[in-house]
This record gives structure tokens, C-alpha cells and sequence, in this order.
């Protein structure tokens, strides 16, 4: 028969590697968007869901976000991804697709993509805080300074956060390895807008 004590020891050390086992077999936490346009882009098991690309560098983030193909496209032009990859935490305003075509024509893009990237990276630096907000922090700010040395005041929308004037989080909180990427509908920056005007047609 066992002593008292081997015995309770026995039970003891039984109890924690059931303890460890659950532990070891929780699921990871399911990294949550919200925004009217969330319900459009890649979401349960599907490719580039929140969770699957949470924690990546945002250079790897952005390409499973197909609404972004315009402003990684201008990221990668730019050459800023690499600085913001090596920034302890950041927030960055994404804007669509949509808010690039009704921002400028095809004709200024191009130029800004090829020829001026100077200003090119001005205009994107107006998109990131040197700080990482989610959503919630966001709304609750007041206001933000943007890595060109603008600040822009922010306030709540319901749950999204309007940034300026009319720049809306459409879908926010997208986590990434270095702080958040929030998508937006409006292009931020000081820029005319020139959506409409000159194109050469292609």
C-alpha cells in the first residue's frame, strides 16, 4: 500500500498535466475586424482572413486585403515598407481601391508611382502614426500625428472612427506584427484631387 503522502504527490502531479494538456489544446483567439465593408473581404477558413494574417509584417498583411491593391502597390513604389517594418508600433489608414479612383486620375497616379516618389512618400507617411491604435483607442484619441507632421483630429462614428474631415474606417483592426492597419475611404493628405481630369485613357 502507498504512503499517504507519495500518493497525494501522485495526485497532485496528475492534476497539473491535465491542467498543461487543456492549456496546450486551447485554440488560439480569433483576431476580429468590424466595419460595413468587412462582410466584402476574405473571413472564416477562407485566404487572408484576420486571423490567419494576424502578426504579419504589414508588407506581407497588405497583398491578402484585395482592396488595397493600390495603396500596397504605392507602398512597395515608395519604398517606405521597409521603415515601417523596423517601427516598434504603428497604425496605418489604408485606403480602398475605391478612394484612390475617386481621388485621382489614372494619369497622376502613374506619375506619382514612377516619377514623383518624393511626393509619393510624403502622401503615404500622411497615412501612418508613429503609434499602434486599434479601433477603440482610436475613437477615444481626440486626435493623431501623422509621420509627415500632421495632426488630424479624430472622433467617433458608432464603432468606426473618422479621421479628419471625412475619412471613415470602413473595416478596422486588422492586427499585424508591429500594430494595426485600419482600411479607409478617403485618401488623407494635403493633394489636390484630380480624379476625372486628364487621363490619357489607359
Amino acid at each position: 500500500m502507498r504512503p499517504l503522502r507519495l500518493t497525494l504527490a501522485l495526485a497532485a502531479s496528475a492534476a497539473l498535466l491535465a491542467m498543461a494538456g487543456c492549456t496546450s489544446t486551447d485554440p488560439a483567439p480569433l483576431a476580429a475586424v468590424t466595419g460595413p465593408l468587412c462582410d466584402l473581404l476574405p473571413a472564416g477558413a477562407e485566404p487572408g482572413n484576420p486571423t490567419a494574417i494576424a502578426g504579419q509584417p504589414v508588407d506581407a498583411v497588405l497583398p491578402w486585403i484585395p482592396v488595397l491593391n493600390t495603396f500596397e502597390a504605392a507602398m512597395r513604389a515608395s519604398d517606405l515598407l521597409p521603415e515601417l517594418a523596423g517601427r516598434p508600433g504603428i497604425t496605418v489608414f489604408a485606403p480602398s481601391d475605391d478612394a484612390f479612383v475617386a481621388k485621382f486620375s489614372q494619369d497622376n497616379l502613374d506619375e506619382l508611382m514612377i516619377k514623383d516618389k518624393d511626393t509619393l512618400r510624403t502622401l503615404l507617411r500622411a497615412h501612418v502614426v508613429d503609434r499602434p491604435l486599434d479601433v477603440a483607442e482610436l475613437r477615444g484619441a481626440g486626435s493623431v500625428t501623422t509621420l509627415d507632421g500632421t495632426t488630424v483630429p479624430v472622433t467617433a462614428v458608432g464603432e468606426m472612427a473618422r479621421i479628419g474631415d471625412e475619412t471613415q474606417t470602413v473595416c478596422a483592426d486588422y492586427r499585424i506584427a508591429n500594430g494595426r492597419v485600419h482600411v479607409v475611404n478617403h485618401v488623407l493628405g494635403t493633394l489636390p484631387t484630380t480624379a476625372g481630369q486628364g487621363d490619357s485613357g489607359h
